[in-house]
């Protein structure tokens, strides 16, 4: 360099230092406040935790600290950010470490600074057979990187599987979707992603998968990089300085910090991802930006070296490629730079210092005073605004010094009211004895619920907190007091207590409370060595009130009920609703078991009165159960389950009775639930029955039907009866399946005798009222299984109660008119000693009555059931229904029925029912003797 030409640069740089003295003189000590600058950051994907820093520095105010006005922008395909900073669209861009492609390719992108530190980038390999090999992938379908645009850091994962003896030509490369439900569904088999990202979806999904990454190979490249251009340096060194500063600080925060920054991204940014995903990705950055061993931001020039010479291997780069300028350095001409300016500035204010300094300090003095009244007013404003009530207390005196209008609003009173009282005087007196001291030594900052007294006498409950103030030495020590209006959250607890302890419809205690409260009266009487009586009552009958008046009335006698049981008990007993029509009562602390006889008698006695229901009256009875703390068992479970068992058997026993547990019963109890098991295996096991018993046609003598009676051959028990097991098949449900197989074999055996015997021969099947009530379901399967034996529905007869028809609503009868229609006809079983009207035989399509075996077993001509019987047969006859009655044993009462006029006739003078292939040889015997006569 010349002299001439130095001489010239002094004169320059002397100009310029005497316009900045002439400037500083102009404009004083004090610098005018600048705009913030507006840049953009354009970013390489959508809004993310990858991008956390950036977020952070914005939220916290860095970048306004640093005079900038940050737009961040979300990038749509990886070459987006380097399109746009090189264009002037935006300043500053993030990128991968493709942008060293970019660079020496002649586009002027120069790095900041480097976030990531290793490349989140990696291959997922779906695991089809539970192998790890990466080779698994030749010639299947692949996911790497985007076909056309060359920034998706597929070359890192190209240059991994060249080095791993996979080219890439060995694969068939598809189009990226950035969907990894591809990989799920099968549509390729490996797919390139981030560690940090996909595998999210993966895990939570239990899609089984293997990671492979690069870096195992020793490809290591780096991942995100912050960059700007050469233009932006040149132009904006300060800002730049500036925006990379800002940027790590916020890198640094956003580090420290990932929850809050996850809940700031979904609140400000996207809510594209759940917040567990943006923490999960957050934990698996750390590993990859490493900011605890290298400073954020930091870029080492022997790292870019390997990866120019991986881009080589590739043949993307010449050999020993230069890069220079690529990398930012902060170190610009010292006569360009701020520091100098300022510095040359400061000298030559120096000169004005000491007359400008007083100017200063009273502005100083004047900024101070108004920042303060700023703070107080700001202070006010936010005491009398605040959402909840707060008061200031003299902690000696207990006297409000202030209190703001919500705490007033809270008290129901005025602020002069308040003010004017102790903080005590308000609360509810029994809160108000327990209330927290005030005093500095003992009681302070505590939290409570209390009551408020307003002055119409409510009530409002307040969750309030007292914090003790620090005051100056010698003046008088103060509490702070807020205070919170939850009286609807205290109603609402209540409700949900309420609701949860207490049966809504009587108001007494439900199951839940009935345990606990039985619980604590066990623990007493252990204690106090007493007895405990649990007292199981079900109504008798109620179904009936409930289905012919209804269920609000049956919910009427339910409510008359609870209340005449609590009157028949002391107020200390427990008297409890577990559900329907099941009552249980605790009565604690007795001396002798006698004491449970009396009240359990006065229980039976007050429900036999009559309820008045509307304009009905209903009859119902108790069943009641007894069983004794310490007698009969210990637990809780083992007393309900011994009440229970009781108050079956004073059902079994007649009911409108008590009975007590007895160890007889445990062992009855258990026999049925061994006989249910048994008899659930029962079908299956091909270990039932079916018997035949012949219905004869009284005036001829002929068999001409037979009824369907089921039995069970038990394996180890032999031959079971009936009235053992069907109750049991009708409590467990068994009795469907049963019914099912009864009508198979039925049908399977009358198109037998209807081929060889008489083609109108008919088998009558029992349908119990939980076979014939069941919803959904009707005989369709039944017609189809006819149809299929080439059966007409003439051939089957069903059988049902007369308690059937009381709850004869629209199923009921659709199924009696759905049989109808196919021909198969319908009995009345048990005709006489059910609820039955005449107004059923006439309402409904009966075939026959079946008069019940109690009146023909005491037939005699001028008795009672002779006329009643006669009566029955009339009026069926009158009707159009054909007789049948049950339980014939006599030749007389064979004659007297005949002479009635009855059709049939059923019994042992016949036959008892008798196996099928028995009654069989019956009908060959019936038929070989007709055959004889005729001849």
């Amino acid at each position: 360099m010349t002299f001439l030409h130095l001489a010239d640069r002094t004169r320059r740089a002397l100009a310029a230092v005497r316009q900045a003295a002439v400037l500083a003189l102009v404009l004083g000590a004090a610098l005018p406040a600048h705009a913030l600058e507006r840049v953009t950051l354009q970013l390489k994907h959508l809004h993310q935790f990858q991008f956390a820093g950036y977020y952070a520095a914005v939220e916290k105010g860095y970048y306004r600290d640093a005079g900038l006005a940050v737009q961040i922008l979300e990038g749509k395909d990886g070459n987006e950010p380097e399109r746009n900073v090189i264009s002037g669209k935006a300043q500053f861009g993030v990128g991968s470490s493709s942008l060293l492609l970019a660079r020496l390719a002649g586009k002027p992108v120069v790095v900041l600074g480097t976030i990531f530190q290793h490349s989140p980038y990696v291959l997922l390999v779906a695991r089809r057979d539970g192998v790890k090999d990466l080779r698994s992938i030749i010639g299947k379908r692949v996911m790497i990187g985007s076909l056309t645009d060359e920034l998706t850091q597929a070359d890192e994962l190209v240059a991994f599987l060249k080095k791993e003896g996979i080219p890439m030509s060995s694969t068939v490369r598809v189009d990226h979707s950035f969907d990894p439900q591809d990989l799920v569904d099968g549509k390729v088999d490996a797919y390139s992603g981030y560690i940090t990202n996909e595998p999210y979806f993966l895990d939570s999904i239990g899609f089984a998968y293997d990671v492979f990454s690069p870096r195992a190979a020793g490809i290591d490249f780096y991942g995100d990089n912050l960059f700007t251009s050469e233009s932006e340096i040149a132009r904006r060194p300060e800002r730049v300085r500036a925006f990379r500063e800002a940027s790590m600080r916020g890198w640094a925060y956003a580090m420290n910090h990932p929850e809050e920054i996850a809940d700031l991204i979904r609140a400000r940014y996207s809510k594209r991802h759940e917040r567990e995903h943006l923490l999960y990705e957050a934990r698996q950055m750390v590993p990859l930006v490493q900011p605890v061993l290298v400073e954020l931001g930091y870029t080492n020039p022997e790292r870019w070296r390997h990866i120019a010479d991986t881009y080589a291997s590739l043949g993307m780069l010449p050999a020993n490629a230069s890069f220079d300028g690529f990398l930012y350095r902060g170190d610009t001409p010292l006569y360009r730079t701020w520091p100098f300016r300022i510095a040359v500035l400061g000298a030559l204010l120096l000169i004005g210092a000491t007359a400008l300094q007083f100017s200063r300090l009273a502005r100083e003095r004047r900024r101070a005073r108004e920042t303060i009244r700023q703070g107080e007013r700001r202070f006010r404003t936010m005491f009398e605004e605040a959402p909840m009530g707060i008061a200031l207390i003299d902690s000696s005196t207990g006297e409000y010094k202030d209190i703001n209008p919500r705490y007033a609003q809270i008290a129901g009173r005025s602020f002069d009211e308040v003010i004017s009282g102790s903080w005590t005087d308000f609360l509810h007196p029994d809160d108000a004895a327990g209330a927290v001291g005030l005093s500095p030594g003992g009681g302070a900052d505590a939290k409570t619920t209390a009551r408020l007294v307003h002055p119409d006498g409510s009530v409002v409950w307040i969750a309030m907190s007292v914090v003790a103030v620090e005051t100056e030495a010698g003046a008088h020590p103060h509490h702070l007091c807020m205070i919170e209006d939850v009286t609807e959250k205290k109603k609402s607890e209540a409700l949900i207590w309420q609701q949860a302890n207490f049966d809504p419809l009587t108001q007494l205690p439900n199951r839940r409370m009935f345990h606990d409260r039985l619980e604590v009266e066990i623990g007493r009487s252990r204690r106090e060595a007493l007895r405990t009586a649990i007292l199981f009552i079900d109504l008798d009958h109620f179904k009936e009130v409930n289905d012919t008046l209804g269920h609000h009335q049956g919910d009427v006698l339910l409510i008359e009920a609870s209340e005449r049981i609590r009157a028949c008990v002391r107020a200390t007993d427990t008297v409890a609703r577990l559900g329907g029509d099941e009552f249980t009562v605790i009565l604690s602390g007795l001396d002798s078991a006698t004491c449970s006889d009396v009240i359990a008698q006065k229980i039976l006695d007050t429900l036999q009165a009559p309820f008045v229901l509307g304009q009905e009256q209903a009859f119902v009875s108790a069943s009641i159960g007894i069983t004794l703390y310490p007698d009969d068992a210990t637990e809780v479970d083992e007393l309900l389950k011994h009440a229970d068992q009781a108050m079956y058997a004073a059902k079994g026993a007649g009911r409108n009775r008590f009975s007590y547990f007895t160890p007889a019963l445990q062992v009855a109890a258990l026999n049925r639930m061994r006989l249910t098991n048994d008899l659930r295996g029962a079908v299956k096991g091909n270990q039932l029955r079916v018997y035949f018993q012949p219905i004869v046609h009284l005036r001829t003598g002929r068999i001409h039907k037979a009824e369907a009676l089921v039995r069970w051959q038990h394996p180890q028990r032999g031959l079971v009866s009936p009235l053992e097991f069907i109750p049991l098949a009708e409590s467990s449900g068994l009795i469907v399946e049963i019914g099912e197989w009864v009508f198979k074999e039925a049908a399977r055996w009358v198109r037998q005798w209807r081929s060889q015997h008489h083609p109108d021969f008919q088998v009558s099947v029992n349908q119990s009222p939980l076979e014939f009530q069941r919803d959904g379901q009707g005989y369709e399967h039944w017609f189809a299984h006819l149809q299929e034996l080439g059966l007409k529905g003439s051939a089957i007869l069903v059988e049902i109660t007369e308690g059937l028809l009381l709850d004869a609503g629209s199923g009921v009868t659709d199924k009696l008119l759905q049989l109808r229609d196919h021909g198969i006809q319908v009995a009345l079983d048990d005709f006489g000693t059910g609820y039955s009207s005449l107004s059923y035989l006439k309402k409904f399509d009966i075939d026959y009555l079946k008069i019940d075996r109690s009146f023909t077993r005491n037939l005699a001509p001028q008795s009672s059931d002779m006329a009643l019987s006669e009566a029955i047969i009339v009026m069926a006859h009158k009707l159009g229904l054909k007789v049948v009655a049950e339980g014939v044993e006599t030749a007389e009462q064979r004659a007297l029925l005949l002479r009635a006029g009855c059709d049939y006739g059923q019994g042992y003078l016949f036959a008892p029912p008798l196996p099928a292939a028995e009654f069989d040889a019956m009908l060959k015997a019936q038929l070989a003797i007709a055959d004889g006569a005729r001849r």
